[in-house]
């Protein structure tokens, strides 16, 4: 489907005409479910226990994009299986986001063919590939669509295999391990992945180090820091005017130019990795855009994962992060959810969330998956694939 197809049918007077017909189509379990602005996958299964996905829209033209991939890591018999989950929140448009969307997981498939294995390695491949080919689809369509070198997108990835959980991220999404407390009720949360935020200081200092001879590689405007006085993010995927020198000049727009040619990338493709062993104490993962953790602390996000059942879990932390943003206005949670996209972005961002349970069982076991399990969040026609 086309983009404009798809954006005319996520349109409120298109929704308005197919009203009295759509659900069947739109609630089609696989693919999970749309409601109005929200769409949700309430509970399913991929290779290690169950999963929950929700995507809350904000934007005119929503920039975030997910998905989760269950089963063969590679295109070989003998290639590794496991699960693989990704968050990529768009900036500048929804170009790059759609692109890793639809290009990433194929590369680490292609990497882990090639290697006979999941490694830092074969994802760090993965990543630079990924951005390597929109970097490449950039400079194609410099003529007609400069606007594209200014388009990007935070990238979280989370793997699953043989019984280790890799996690890669540029940008400022963030997964928490929900960890129990032996012979306790209780629920730790864990932060598992590292952020690349200009608001962070470890991030100012990496920055001021990478270029000490540029005083204004990070600049405080309006009480929030920002890598040239321009993005608060200093890894991404795309982002080509800050990467490339040859598309930081007309015809972008003027906001996007730097008043001097560059001699070295300004920001990062190259993801901060963790190798986690996983336990039988490990008892889930909440993949989020920072939509969600703007409103939601690490811990408030496990307690409610949790405390409650499984089926719609994530959908019940997008909920709560909205009732947290209604409350930062001073307004009723049932007004903001009339409020349109595009409006509605004053008052939140788009907000991604996966949850995914670890069974301790289904970890210890390598097992291969004949019916691998397929889905991108959001998308009206998701479903699963057979291997």
């Amino acid at each position: 489907m086309s983009n404009t197809i798809y954006d005319y049918m996520m349109s409120s007077e298109y929704l308005k005409m197919v009203k009295p017909c759509w659900k069947p189509y739109f609630e089609d379990e696989a693919s999970g479910r749309l409601d109005g602005l929200l769409w949700h996958k309430d509970l399913g299964q991929h290779l290690y226990g169950e999963f929950s996905m929700a995507v809350m829209q904000a934007n005119s033209v929503i920039e975030d994009q997910c998905q989760l991939e269950s089963g063969p890591l590679g295109s070989k018999n003998s290639s590794p299986h496991g699960t693989f989950v990704g968050v990529y929140d768009g900036h500048g448009g929804p170009e790059t986001a759609r692109f890793i969307n639809e290009n990433l997981f194929r590369n680490l498939k292609k990497f882990a063919s090639e290697h006979q294995e999941i490694s830092e390695n074969v994802i760090r491949k993965s990543f630079k590939a990924t951005e390597e080919g929109f970097l490449s689809l950039v400079k194609k369509q410099w003529p007609s669509k400069p606007q594209m070198a200014s388009v990007g997108s935070c990238c979280l990835v989370g793997l699953i295999c043989n019984g280790l959980l890799y996690i890669a991220n540029v940008g400022d999404s963030r997964v928490v391990l929900g960890r129990a407390h032996r012979g306790t009720r209780e629920v730790s949360a864990i932060q598992v992945s590292m952020e690349h935020n200009a608001n962070l200081e470890s991030v100012r200092d990496e920055l001021r180090s990478m270029h000490p001879h540029d005083s204004q590689i990070v600049v405080l405007k309006h009480k929030v820091w920002r890598v040239k006085g321009i993005i608060q993010v200093s890894r991404s995927i795309g982002d080509a005017y800050l990467k490339r020198t040859e598309f930081n000049r007309e015809p972008l727009a003027a906001k996007f130019r730097l008043p001097e040619p560059f001699h070295k990338p300004i920001l990062s493709a190259d993801p901060s990795i963790l190798v986690h062993k996983l336990d039988p104490e490990d008892q889930f993962l909440i993949f989020a855009s920072d939509g969600l953790w703007e409103h939601l602390s690490n811990e408030e996000a496990v307690d409610i994962v949790h405390n409650h059942p499984r089926h719609g879990i994530a959908k019940r932390l997008v909920k709560s992060a909205l009732k947290e943003a209604a409350k930062k206005r001073e307004m009723r949670f049932s007004d903001l959810k009339k409020i349109e996209r595009g409006v509605r972005r004053h008052f939140h961002d788009d907000i991604t969330v996966i949850v995914i349970y670890l069974d301790p069982h289904l970890i210890v076991q390598n097992f291969n998956c004949s019916h691998p399990f397929s889905i991108r969040g959001g998308a009206l026609f998701s479903s699963p694939t057979e291997g």
